[in-house]
């Protein structure tokens, strides 16, 4: 899900980046390394954010969660 949300996203923004060129200081609208670098943060935060939840689901006990439902 992830995944499909940074790829849609980096073709919009790639698309959108010619019209906020006047908002860019030092930087191309399509400049690739930029692109890569944002892909890169989303993607650890993104990992974080879900690793987090999953650790803890993941040290449960299956019968214990299955006895209190």
């Amino acid at each position: 899900m992830m995944a499909a949300g940074l790829a849609l996203g980096a073709v919009i923004a790639w698309y959108a980046s010619a019209a906020v060129r006047s908002f860019l200081f030092q930087t191309e609208p399509n400049d690739v390394r930029t692109m890569v670098a944002a892909l890169v943060v989303l993607s650890a935060a993104g990992l974080l954010a879900s690793a987090v939840p999953a650790r803890r689901a993941a040290s449960v006990e299956p019968l214990i969660a299955l006895r209190h439902e």
